[in-house]
């Protein structure tokens, strides 16, 4: 039964402790414990708890601990696993109690394990809204806080600046020293790139190959500091979205080399590429086998690929969405790659969760242009599986947008795409609660996909922060950071210039910037600071109209206030009659233009003179 060599389990000893919170444990055989603690008053009741270590598969458990059953053991065909089901009633305490266990009814050892209570108010978190404006950052190319922590021994991916595809070294420590620039910015939440151990011998900071689940990575820093930024993030008002991944791990997860179970990975382990064909979730005639290389493939070989409809996996996966979001304090949670993982598994994902925070968000990663793929996953969508998603990346309406601003005005082709886009809104139960966004760490950043036009780029900017939804800018978009050499990630993932000691150029003071990408960030924190304010663009209803030579014009309203949005496209100072908008403007009013402070006279009866490549906005 002992077949693990014994070095292995010293050094998994050696990692398991230096996390912490672990459980308390002898110097036994069992090296993972995890989740290694939970709560009392869980509105769930059952936890899984699994154990890994030599040979402890025939272990038998004991507890004794008021409130507290042990209802069953699961045994699985890989005898270093052990998993244990606990039922915490409503009558446990916060407190410390032994797990003890026995092999052939002979005492082998025990570990203690912690129940903690909730902090106040815990279950009533609100999640991020459309009354938030979303940071997006890549923690390793943001800021440097501490350098110590730039190579940690054991990691075998080392700190490279000049590699594009390298670590940088940007860290927690960096983006909790920022948090009061990016609140000055006007932006009310950040999300964060993953920030979980990636032990990956190469290309590990961007994030996506979790090799821990329980771990923050050490070269961005450790669980308490983590913790530690959402905290004073909450004090200054501020959300936190943790970015998760449960479609797939690492290739060098713990699991890959010695998984619980044959089925644990997709493929029995073996590489197997996914067709990438999201349709097979929704077409009714897809083929099984199409389905099932879409859910079941990899995205790429160092990305082994999880298998959900093992229950005990899909359990794991469930507790440590909910130990983060109760250990961290986070209120909101953007899950990658989501329709991969499959509507099944994902439904029960995304239902346990709510129902432990239920005015919690998260929102999901459905990479697809057809807004009818996009809406299938939304909570309220009546489909032949029950979701409880709030919200979904609107990819189809970011497409709508730069194809909006880049193509030739013509009766499909322009602005009148964009306004196609929004025309389709009625596909989703709620497309205020979509969170809508220019670029994101995936793709060419939007300055790059507007031609670095800066009228376009201002024109893109406030179509994101006054349209309905939720809008979510990516890290350096307020400076116009663009991937001009090309358009691989690390470069899209570009240094954030002042982040770094000795940077000649610092974006947060404004030191070295040119006088347009100063502009540029006074735009954005001008923007971000009345969006923050105005509840009309928060909740108030859109009325938009076919957009006209160039021009989309649309109204965001209710029963006291009214904003006017006029977006000119055009190269070429535009003259716009404005009788068509008599609905929401008054007869005659002078009001004084949002963004630049000029005085424009408004009449329904009357022209407007709109200066080339500028938006509007007028709140009356």
């Amino acid at each position: 039964m002992r077949t693990m060599n014994k070095l292995l389990g010293t050094a998994l000893i050696l990692l398991l402790t230096s996390f912490a919170g672990v459980a308390q444990q002898s110097s036994g055989d069992i090296q993972r414990v995890e989740p290694s603690f939970w709560w009392t008053e869980m509105q769930h009741p059952e936890l899984q708890v699994l154990l890994y270590g030599e040979g402890i598969g025939d272990y038998n458990a004991k507890i004794d601990y008021a409130g507290v059953e042990l209802r069953r053991l699961t045994r699985v065909s890989n005898e270093n696993y052990l998993f244990l089901h606990l039922y915490i009633t409503d009558s446990a305490r916060a407190g410390s109690f032994e797990i003890r266990f026995y092999d052939d009814g002979k005492s082998q050892e025990k570990i203690t394990y912690e129940l903690r209570s909730r902090e106040p108010g815990s279950a009533r978190r609100e999640g991020f809204n459309s009354s938030d404006a979303i940071y997006l950052i890549t923690p390793d190319r943001f800021a440097n806080g501490d350098p110590s922590n730039d190579n940690v021994e054991g990691y075998e991916d080392k700190l490279d600046r000049d590699n594009p595809d390298g670590r940088h070294g940007g860290d927690i420590e960096g983006i909790t020293g920022h948090l009061e620039d990016i609140k000055e910015m006007g932006f009310t939440a950040i999300w964060l790139n993953p920030l979980l151990e990636n032990a990956q011998p190469e290309y590990s900071y961007h994030g996506y190959s979790t090799t821990d689940f329980y771990k923050i990575d050490p070269r961005f820093g450790s669980n308490r500091a983590y913790k530690k930024m959402v905290r004073k993030a909450d004090s200054l008002g501020m959300k936190v979205i943790m970015d998760q991944i449960v479609n797939h791990i690492g290739s060098e997860h713990w699991w890959v080399e010695d998984p619980p179970t044959d089925n644990w990975i997709h493929f029995g382990g073996d590489y197997e590429q996914t067709n990438h064909q999201h349709l097979t979730i929704q077409d009714p005639y897809a083929s099984e086998y199409d389905r099932k290389h879409f859910i079941d493939g990899w995205f790429v070989r160092s990305m082994p690929d999880l298998n959900h409809d093992n229950p005990l996996l899909a359990t794991y996966l469930v507790q440590n969405s909910i130990w983060w979001i109760e250990y961290a304090g986070i209120t909101g949670i953007r899950m990658d790659t989501y329709p991969y993982s499959g509507a099944e598994f994902m439904s029960q994902w995304s239902c346990r969760v709510m129902q432990e925070y239920p005015h919690f968000n998260i929102v999901g990663e459905e990479w697809n242009w057809n807004p009818g793929v996009v809406a299938y996953w939304q909570r309220g969508k009546e489909n032949n599986h029950r979701s409880c998603l709030p919200s979904l990346m609107d990819f189809p309406l970011q497409r709508s947008l730069v194809e909006g601003l880049t193509r030739e005005e013509d009766r499909t082709n322009g602005w009148v795409q964009t306004y196609e886009m929004l025309a389709q809104d009625f596909i989703y139960p709620r497309p205020d609660q979509l969170v809508i966004f220019p670029d994101n760490h995936d793709m060419d950043r939007f300055y790059t996909q507007v031609d670095r036009n800066f009228g376009l780029w201002k024109l893109g900017m406030v179509f994101t922060f006054t349209m309905r939804g939720i809008p979510q800018i990516y890290y350096g978009t307020e400076i116009l950071m663009s991937n001009p050499d090309g358009t691989g990630h690390g470069v899209i993932r570009s240094d954030y210039p002042g982040g770094w000691s000795g940077d000649a150029v610092n974006a947060f003071t404004g030191k070295g910037l040119s006088e347009q990408e100063d502009s540029a960030k006074s735009f954005i924190r001008k923007l971000a600071q009345w969006r923050k304010k105005s509840e009309v663009i928060h909740s108030g209803k859109l009325t938009h109209f076919i957009p006209h030579k160039g021009v989309y014009a649309y109204f965001r309203h209710n029963k006291s206030d009214t904003v006017m949005v006029l977006l000119n496209k055009n190269e070429t100072t535009s003259r716009l009659s404005l009788h068509r908008y008599n609905q929401y403007l008054p007869s005659y009013i002078n009001q004084t233009e949002l963004l630049s402070g000029e005085l424009y006279k408004l009449d329904s009866r009357g022209e407007i003179t709109l200066p080339p490549r500028t938006p509007l906005i007028f709140n009356y």
